[in-house]
């Protein structure tokens, strides 16, 4: 399975989101050809209701946990509400890469 599917069931699993996005940026660093070492996520769910913007990547960082000690170098979280979802028009974007 890839990298890119484990971290989607994981995430569809533990917050069972309204909308879920995993993107894989990796083509945009210095990595070898079809890495999985760069993502990019967009989380709605009501698993964040009441909570701060930290103990929401916390949450994500602990189920992801495996995947960040291992094949994942970088990961771009962003988590949302449902009524936080309603009133974005556009998720920031992932800063390019310097390396």
């Amino acid at each position: 399975m890839s990298v890119e599917q484990t971290i989607t069931d994981k995430l569809n699993q533990s917050f069972i989101p309204s909308h879920l996005e995993v993107i894989n940026e990796s083509n945009r660093h210095h990595v070898p050809p079809n890495s999985e070492t760069h993502f990019k996520v967009v989380v709605v769910s009501e698993h964040f209701d009441g909570k701060r913007p930290l103990a929401r990547h916390r949450a994500i960082n602990e189920v992801l946990a495996e995947e960040l000690s291992g094949p994942v170098h970088a990961l771009s979280i962003n988590t949302y509400t449902q009524v936080e979802w309603q009133n974005i028009t556009e998720v920031p974007k992932t800063p390019n890469c310097k390396g």
